[in-house]
């Protein structure tokens, strides 16, 4: 498979594919637990550095292969399958970030992104230009498409693992061996046939030498390289968080005390409504999926973010859409255990891990097998602390 490569070369395209993959998938580690236009930030990111990281490996692998002399890339079909390639990627990680991650769904996804990682591929090859011919074999092809596709699915498991540590050490390099693996798998079954003269064409079309591209690869290799490492950089939010110890004497004889303090301070008006008769808390909130609606039991529910004209139930594991508005969601919890800290935003008190002070407004993390974090806004950091118990401890 490897006949005639330079095996350093080989060596660069899987460290590059690599590094693409653990960059994107550490930005989308993060984007269930962001809110707001970030999170859509983080999806073209992630989207981004994994089709740079695909298409980079792809022609470092190309500059390692033993072309024909005086062979010339087009530069339409390159730009082309780089397109195809980002287009795909963002389009499999956009479906499957929406919804319920249904194994049809990420099947369905991974059938996308493996024929686009192919199709960029072969547009890619043949991109080739010079006085051959380039033949392909069809057994090859299919099984360069079968891991291709192998190769896709692990890729977005891996996106909805929101994996950290080694566990995306290990998925990362996994992902960078079977991209290599594809692409080398195709060559396996690429041969090269001289033209006669008789037959040989001039081959119109802006074009590009084996220097030029290897000056982009070069840049490309270094734009990875620098997303990879600012990556690496802690995110503050996560660093020395002050964590609510509560005193055990002092917390018994607070909640009665904190309770009708708090209550006049709400000027979003308490859960369940303003200027209504009180109704029963709801003991379930609908989320919807791809094969119909499901129901959350509120002691479940970490958080609610609004999202449009709907919501985002967040259960400790990952968000869920909920058809509800956020007001809906406001009048429907039970105020006793919920509170709404943020225009956009209502968590459970009983599941607030951690507080920290941020610029004039406060963030909560919410405790669950994926720990997550709310803002609180200026306005309702009173509140909150005295929901907490914070604030009469401090007076004290």
């Amino acid at each position: 498979m490897f006949e005639g490569h330079d095996p350093y070369l080989v060596a660069l395209s899987v460290a590059i594919a690599s590094l693409g993959g653990y960059t994107g998938f550490a930005l989308a580690a993060r984007i269930r637990n962001t809110p707001g236009v970030s999170n859509r930030v983080l999806l073209a990111g992630a989207a981004a550095f994994l089709a740079v990281g695909i298409w980079t490996m792809h022609f470092v692998g190309m500059l390692a292969a033993p072309l024909p002399p005086d062979t010339a890339y087009l530069v339409l079909p390159t730009i082309i399958s780089f397109l195809i390639c980002a287009l795909v990627v963002g389009i499999s990680l956009f479906f499957v970030s929406i919804g319920e991650p249904s194994l049809r769904r990420v099947a369905s996804s991974a059938v996308l992104l493996g024929v686009g990682i192919a199709s960029m591929h072969y547009v890619g090859i043949h991109g080739l230009a010079g006085p051959f011919a380039i033949v392909h074999d069809r057994t090859l092809v299919l099984l360069s498409v079968l891991v291709a596709i192998v190769t896709a699915y692990g890729g977005l498991r891996a996106f909805l693992a929101q994996q950290e540590g080694v566990r995306l050490i290990v998925s990362s390099v996994v992902f960078g061996v079977a991209v290599s693996g594809m692409h080398y798998t195709a060559m396996l079954g690429m041969h090269f046939e001289p033209l006669t003269g008789a037959a040989h064409h001039h081959v119109g079309g802006l074009a590009a030498s084996q220097q030029i591209l290897s000056i982009v690869v070069a840049v490309l290799c270094f734009v990875i390289a620098a997303g990879f490492l600012l990556s690496l950089v802690p995110d503050s939010r996560r660093q020395a968080p002050a964590l609510i110890a509560a005193e055990p004497a002092p917390l018994p004889a607070e909640p009665a005390a904190a309770e009708p303090a708090a209550a006049p301070a709400r000027p979003l008006g308490p859960l369940g409504g303003i200027g209504q008769p009180p109704r029963a808390p709801a003991p379930r909130l609908p989320v919807e999926s791809a094969d119909g609606t499901h129901f959350i039991d509120t002691a479940n529910v970490r958080s609610v973010r609004a999202d449009a004209h709907y919501t985002r139930v967040h259960d400790g594991t990952r968000e869920r859409m909920c058809p509800w508005s956020i007001s809906e969601a406001e009048a429907q919890l039970d105020p006793s255990l919920f509170l709404r800290v943020h225009r956009s935003h209502i968590v459970a008190i009983p599941h607030i891990a951690l507080v920290r002070k941020e610029g004039d407004g406060a963030v909560l993390e919410l405790d669950g097998p994926s720990p997550h974090r709310v803002p609180v806004s200026r306005a309702k950091i009173a509140e909150v602390k005295a929901r907490l118990g914070l604030a009469n401890r401090r007076q004290a």
